[in-house]
């Protein structure tokens, strides 16, 4: 805890230290804001906003990191993004993650409940359902946007959005690239790389490529007999390539097309009991005889892993002779998930009755089976139009329109298949889903800036929305036969209202007010009638902000604070008028959360470091809810109650994956050996505080995710075009549950290390 308060009390020291010194510098208006021409930091851009602008001067909370910053860090996939932003938590639970941002994200682990945080790749908006994993390389920039990114990024960024942009080719650019290997712990093998082709004077392709195995971190074993697991144990083979074609003919015109081929195989996402985390048996002093490491895993049914996807993407720029620019942004995504899991066969130690408070399925007895396995289609078309005026004048401007079409396939015979005693097989011991959920998103968009004297700047901004969500599936559960056909659409404007103003080249303060909505859903019928759908999720968020550069440009910071009233959550209760059954609905009373984020970049010569900071509260509304885990049977209001011992007043709870506190730093520094040589050793820390994984808050039933603390490091030997580079990940070890879902905790990655090898040319 010390040691905590000591990272945190001097990078908020140097934050604040560096917004002091920016404002007696006031009205140095001769000191550069990117520091290129004397060695500071780099100058940094975004381009979420359809254009090519400077991080410090426009008025997003954002953390952008280049691809050589990925590498410096460690990150390689989505959920590592946790680690270097202020206030983002990913949970990954395999098959999909729960991505929030402030607290606001997804909080259900289902395709109907689409993600609060959208990923964009290479301008389109990407699968919001599954496909997640999609691994980090031949990197140009990533851009984490905090805060409701409602009027560009669209429905689903109503937490935030991430922009990933791949390598572009480069006319005229001759052959150029580079190739890297990976060798680590666990067996871990990877090779990737990068080839710049010329084709003539107008043309250029970009071929790249990602390749990876691993060995399993978990041990398997039956549950009943102790032997080794005779499934997959988890084993990782993954496999990526991209081609990307740069055309362009005239100075006006240019087009990129590209291509996306993701088979990444994870073997199975293995997990366990939340009950097998708990030292004693919950309420006791009695040590509990199935706690082990998160990393023991007991199963006795198939387990499988895998998404298989294509993205096909082509950008087109038209740029007119009075500097408007028309953009066509199309694309075509598919893919296919397949899962399996074992879901109770893991909680059976050995013949007999569990006792009740180490069952997390007190419903079944042990010796029953619960499995499940599902393989998913989704199907995405997707269309974005931009008029984009020239970025100078008095008045700038940007209209838009979007269409999508996504659709889940949820494939005959058996999507979903859970399976309950025995016999397997049985239509009174299974649940079965089939059929599609197509969906659409029509929008259009707009947004203005006034730029006025003496700095100031106004924005306006806003986008229509109109979306369709409809299930057309049938379902076989426990010997039902329940057809499910029902439609829900929703209607929405969300807006951004921005003042700014550029004090000087260094310094830029801006406040706002934001809006934005992610779009309800349908309830599957559990027997007793059609339910009614959950309605779209709203926020409205309040923000102000200080961006700064001094000393010459050596230092960067970012500060800003929110506050955001976050209405209608959607959350899994019991079923209000019979609790047996779990139902979706919405939280009828707003979340209060605010907060304050810090981020700050220096250069001194050698001597670089990085971090950042965020403090969170946030508070439930008035919301009655019986917990779906806990055999109840009286009804229960969500407005009214009333309270009882099964149905809980959830006012003044915690939002869910909203950990109060963030922190990551990291430092480098650069030691010339001589004779061209360098060797650079790097250190990251990221610590993200205890967060509920449900709105009940009850620790018994693993609610409680513990601290997360990351400890990463390399040292980079350089010499010309090669770089050979020792690495470590997690080097404390520090295990930690990375998500909780169907009662069961799924691990973060442990300790490894390894080396990487890479060639430029």
């Amino acid at each position: 805890m010390r040691l905590k308060l000591s990272l945190s009390t001097f990078m908020l020291a140097l934050i604040c230290c560096s917004a002091v010194h920016a404002q007696s510098a006031g009205t140095s208006s001769g000191s550069s804001s990117t520091g290129a021409s004397s060695g500071g930091v780099e100058e940094v851009v975004v381009t979420a906003e359809r254009r090519t602008v400077s991080l410090q001067k426009t008025n997003i909370a954002a953390s952008v990191l280049s691809g050589a910053d990925l590498s410096n860090k460690g990150i390689m996939t989505v959920a590592d993004l946790q680690f270097i932003a202020p206030d983002v938590t990913i949970d990954n639970f395999g098959q999909g993650i729960d991505f929030d941002i402030r607290g606001i994200g997804k909080g259900e682990h289902n395709s109907q409940t689409t993600p609060g945080v959208i990923t964009y790749r290479d301008g389109v908006a990407t699968f919001p359902g599954y496909f997640t994993e999609e691994p980090y390389y031949d990197i140009s920039s990533v851009e984490v946007l905090r805060g409701s990114q409602g009027t560009f990024a669209g429905q689903n960024a109503i937490g935030g959005a991430v922009f990933v942009n791949t390598a572009n080719p480069v006319i005229g650019g001759g052959y150029s690239g580079y190739a890297q290997a990976q060798a680590g712990n666990y067996t871990d093998f990877g090779l990737q790389g990068a080839s710049n082709i010329p084709i003539d004077d107008t043309m250029a392709a970009r071929v790249a490529f990602y390749s990876e195995t691993r060995d399993s971190f978990y041990r398997i074993s039956d549950p009943a007999t102790g032997a080794k697991y005779a499934g997959n144990q988890g084993d990782l083979h993954w496999g990526a390539a991209r081609f990307s074609l740069l055309w362009q003919p005239t100075q006006s015109l240019t087009v990129l097309f590209k291509t996306d081929v993701d088979i990444l195989d994870n073997g199975a996402y293995p997990a366990d009991p939340y009950t097998d985390r708990f030292k004693d048996i919950p309420g006791t002093t009695t040590p509990n005889p199935f706690y082990t490491s998160l990393f023991n895993i007991r199963a006795n049914a198939p387990q499988l892993g895998q998404d298989e996807f294509v993205r096909t993407s082509l950008k087109v720029d038209y740029l007119f002779g009075d500097g408007f620019t028309l953009q066509s942004v199309s694309a075509y995504q598919y893919g296919n998930s397949a899962y399996k899991a074992d879901l109770y066969g893991p909680v059976n130690p050995a013949p007999g009755v569990l006792p009740p408070a180490l069952n997390p399925y007190p419903s079944l007895i042990s010796g029953d089976t619960w499995d499940f396995a599902d393989s998913v289609d989704e199907t995405i078309w997707s269309e974005e139009i931009n008029l984009i005026s020239r970025d100078t004048g008095f008045f700038t401007w940007i209209l838009g329109g979007y269409a999508q079409s996504d659709i889940y396939d949820f494939l005959s015979p058996a999507s979903r298949n859970f399976f309950i005693g025995t016999p397997p097989g049985s239509p009174f011991t299974e649940y079965m889903l089939s059929g599609s959920n197509p969906n659409t998103d029509l929008s259009a968009f707009a947004q203005g800036t006034f730029n006025l004297p003496a700095g100031f700047q106004i924005q306006l901004g806003g986008r229509y929305s109109a979306t369709t969500t409809e299930n057309k599936v049938g379902i076989a559960g426990y010997g039902l036969v329940l057809p499910d056909y029902q439609s829900a659409s929703a209607n929405n404007f969300s807006y951004k209202a921005a003042l700014n103003w550029n004090v000087n080249d260094d310094n830029l303060l801006y406040a706002f007010l934001a809006t934005g909505f992610k779009p309800g859903g349908l309830n599957t019928p559990v027997g007793i009638g059609i339910p009614a759908p959950f309605t779209p999720e709203t926020v409205t968020d309040y923000e102000a902000g200080w961006k700064s550069s001094f000393f010459d440009g050596h230092v960067h910071t970012q500060i800003d604070g929110f506050y955001d009233s976050f209405r209608d959550f959607q959350v899994s209760i019991g079923y209000p008028a019979l609790p047996v059954f779990a139902f979706e609905l919405n939280d009828p009373n707003p979340t209060k959360i605010y907060g304050f984020e810090g981020e700050a970049q220096a250069v001194f010569g050698a001597l670089s470091f990085d971090g950042g900071v965020g403090l969170m509260h946030s508070s439930l509304g008035t919301f009655y809810a019986t917990d779906p885990r806990i055999a109840a049977f009286a009804s229960c209001s969500p407005t009214t109650g009333p309270s009882s011992p099964s149905c809980f007043d959830l006012a003044g709870h915690q939002q869910t994956y909203a950990p109060n506190f963030t922190l990551n730093l990291g430092a480098q520094y650069v030691f010339d050996l001589g004779d061209a040589d360098t060797l650079t050793p790097r250190l990251n820390f990221a610590h993200e505080s205890a967060q509920w994984a449900t709105l009940f808050e009850n620790a018994s039933l693993g609610d409680r995710l513990a601290q997360r603390n990351i400890l990463n490091a390399q040292l980079a030997w350089n010499r010309g075009d090669w770089t050979v580079t020792l690495y470590g990940t997690n080097l404390t070890d520090d295990q930690y549950v990375a998500a909780l879902n169907t009662n069961l905790d799924f691990a973060g990655p442990p300790r490894q290390f390894g080396i990487r090898v890479t060639k430029t040319f």
